[in-house]
């Protein structure tokens, strides 16, 4: 058996309840969304993303700021004892001009001079060509030695060049 039961009076007034007590609680659920939303993203609102930082993917450090030439993968790869090294890098010329590369390294200033012609790419102390050979290194295997790079009219940048032995296969036929 079903009953119905009436009530008496307006109807009105209780549904403009019930749709208040709705709104009420829809706007409660989105405020608690929204802060449950910044609270979950605030860290990367004022931290860099990784993605967006550059950085070397090889063993060799890029050169920023030393001119017209871009220096890419710079590195020293040096016999044990380091007192011999070989500079490797690849010099990128993208001017229609020829550019020279001056590199200093370590404090001795052991200074390498580079012709790059325009538009092209120079690899240094690949296995094809001849090794930029450093005597008097003085850097062992495993160091860094500060290097300076300087093309065009650009004031150049110092940086740090990481020094490698040969132990690993692909740098063996680099070590003098």
């Amino acid at each position: 058996m079903i009953s119905i039961h009436r009530r008496s009076g307006s109807t009105r007034g209780r549904s403009a309840a019930a749709l208040g007590t709705r709104n009420r609680r829809l706007i409660a659920s989105l405020a608690v969304g929204g802060a449950l939303v910044l609270t979950a993203t605030g860290c990367s609102m004022i931290s860099p993303q990784a993605t967006t930082i550059g950085y070397s993917a090889a063993e060799g450090t890029n050169v920023h700021g030393s001119g017209p030439l871009e220096v890419r993968n710079a590195l020293i790869v040096a016999n044990e004892d380091g007192s011999e090294g070989n500079f490797v890098a690849a010099i990128i010329n993208r001017t229609d001009d020829s550019h020279t590369l001056n590199v200093e390294i370590g404090e001795d200033g052991v200074a390498l001079t580079v012709r790059v012609p325009a538009n092209t790419t120079v690899s240094l102390g690949s296995e094809e060509d001849e090794p930029l050979l450093i005597e008097e290194l003085d850097a062992l295997p495993g160091t860094d030695v500060t290097t300076f790079f300087q093309s065009g009219d650009a004031e150049g940048t110092l940086v740090s060049v990481p020094v490698l032995d040969g132990s690993l296969d692909y740098l063996s036929a680099l070590a003098p």
